[in-house]
């Protein structure tokens, strides 16, 4: 029993030492896709370049696409939003946050990758629609607070909005090939709180 107890000793807590080995993976993925792009994403190049072996990848993450969610949610993931009193105001702090996030080394890279990983004939767009959902959850938060608040239109569609929120800054990162930048960020405030804000 003894020897049992010094030998735990030695080896010390294991959570610290998954932690470490997720935070290396993770890390490791970010910088292979922002250094060559999604085309230099092995299992093999990511654990040359986190130092682990395979199968703590894959016990981890199965497949290729579990490890790109996991590496954006871990970079783009879900935010918390304080109640403000107005929703400009926390609708644009959901667009700055996005917008530091994005304009990170290699972010459009990654979220090509993700929406490129989604449609593999392989994927699982279960587990993409989840991480959307879970990047999203925010923005759909503070809309209905609005409602509630009364500064967002009751019949507004909600759903629709979110998607607005979530899709003009990766369009502008992906699809046009273009850093998002403060301007945007106020365009965007702009336009949406007009298209949701009560009639006079």
């Amino acid at each position: 029993m003894e020897q049992q107890r010094a030998q735990q000793v030695r080896r010390g807590p294991g959570r610290p030492r998954e932690e470490r080995v997720t935070r290396a993976v993770l890390d490791a993925v970010a910088e292979l896709v922002a250094e060559r792009g999604m085309g230099s994403l092995t299992m093999d190049a990511v654990a040359a370049r986190a130092g682990v072996g395979k199968p703590a990848i894959y016990r981890r993450w199965p497949t290729k696409q579990d490890l790109v969610i996991a590496t954006a949610e871990s970079r783009i993931g879900p935010l918390t939003v304080p109640d403000m009193g107005d929703f400009r105001a926390e609708l644009r702090a959901v667009l700055t946050a996005r917008m530091e996030a994005y304009r990170q080394p290699g972010a459009g890279r990654l979220l090509a990758g993700v929406i490129g990983a989604a449609a593999e004939a392989d994927s699982e767009p279960e587990a993409y629609r989840a991480y959307t959902a879970r990047v999203m959850s925010e923005t759909r938060h503070l809309l209905e607070r609005g409602v509630e608040r009364g500064d967002v239109r009751a019949d507004a569609d909600l759903a629709a909005v979110a998607t607005l929120v979530a899709s003009s800054l990766v369009f502008r990162l992906v699809g046009e090939q273009t850093l998002p930048d403060g301007v945007l960020v106020e365009s965007l405030v702009d336009l949406i709180g007009r298209s949701v804000a009560p009639e006079a």
